[in-house]
This record gives C-alpha cells, structure tokens and sequence, in this order.
C-alpha cells in the first residue's frame, strides 16, 4: 500500500515580489491531502518520503511565527499531525490552510509565516541537496542579497512527493523558460 496519493496534482501559486519578499517566478506547490498519515508515526512516513526521494537535512517542529523566507535553499513542508493556517507569499500573499497529510514546496524566496495553528500542529521539513538553510527577515538588505542569490539555486533533481517525474519537475522547468 502506498503512503501517497499518485494521483493528486498540486496546486499552484506565484507570488510577486513585494520589495521586502522577493519570492520567486517558480511556483509554490502545494499537494493536499497528498500523504497518508493515518498511522502511529506520520512523522516517520513523510521522513521516509522525502528521503527515498532525495530531500533531506530533516527537521520536525512548527513554522515560525514571523515573516521570513529562504534565499539559498529550497524547502519542503509536510504536515503530519494537526492542522495550521499559513500566509505564503509575504504578506501580498495568500493564507492557507494546511492539514495532515498536506505538502508544501516552497521554491527559494517564499516569504511564509504561521498565523495559527492546532496544539498538535507538527510539519517535517526537508530540502534538497545543496546549501545549507539560512532564516532571512524581509529587510530592504536582505531582499536586496536575495535577489542575487536566489537565480542561481538548482532546480531540485526530484519532487519529494512524486520523484524525479513528478509535478515539480515539469512545472518548474516551464517557469525557467
């Protein structure tokens, strides 16, 4: 049995620049309802999920409470436990809800902040291989080190819900034309 519905599409978001949150042309994915964690281990099963599809640099906790992007990496976030509800994107952005069972890629430059979220809350984050994550707060400076670094991070080798033939692959290939 698999832990993850093939079928799903992700859906997708493009958040423009908003001066302090420089987001990026590649699109947010966000696959809901994607991973099956009705089970005694969620965190386990997303672990194993993105691992067997090459992210790691794993970590398990909440999302932080404040605007703030990532300029040299990439990052994954798959909820295992609980339910939250996000503002991607800055604050031009758009809130979502995400649930168990949900992912979120967000390419380098997503501005994300938590607005609430249930006591269970948990996500697994992961990125691919590459630079280490760096936490970057929307300032004039640091929009402006972003803006340079954030064109020369790789395009991951595979989605880590789906491989190296799913979504993000052809999606974010399509932006980079």
């Amino acid at each position: 049995m698999s832990v993850v519905n093939i079928d799903i599409e992700p859906l997708t978001f493009v958040f423009a620049d908003d001066g302090l949150v420089p987001n990026n042309p590649m699109p947010f994915l966000v696959y809901k309802g994607a991973v099956d964690v009705a089970n005694d281990h969620p965190e386990k099963t997303i672990e194993g999920l993105f691992g067997a599809n090459g992210w790691g640099a794993m970590w398990r906790n909440g999302i932080y409470d404040y605007l703030h992007y990532h300029a040299t990496v990439h990052e994954v976030l798959g909820v295992a436990r609980g339910q939250a509800r996000v503002q991607f994107g800055g604050d031009r952005g758009k809130a979502l809800d995400i649930t168990a069972g949900d992912v979120a890629i967000l390419p380098a430059g997503t501005g994300h902040q938590l607005i609430s979220a249930s006591d269970d809350f948990c996500v697994v984050g992961a990125y691919p291989p590459g630079p280490q994550m760096h936490i970057t707060r929307p300032t004039p400076e640091n929009h402006a080190k972003a803006l340079k670094t954030i064109p020369h991070v790789k395009t991951p080798p595979t989605d880590p819900v789906r491989g190296e033939h799913g979504p993000l692959i052809r999606l974010w290939k399509q932006a980079a034309r």
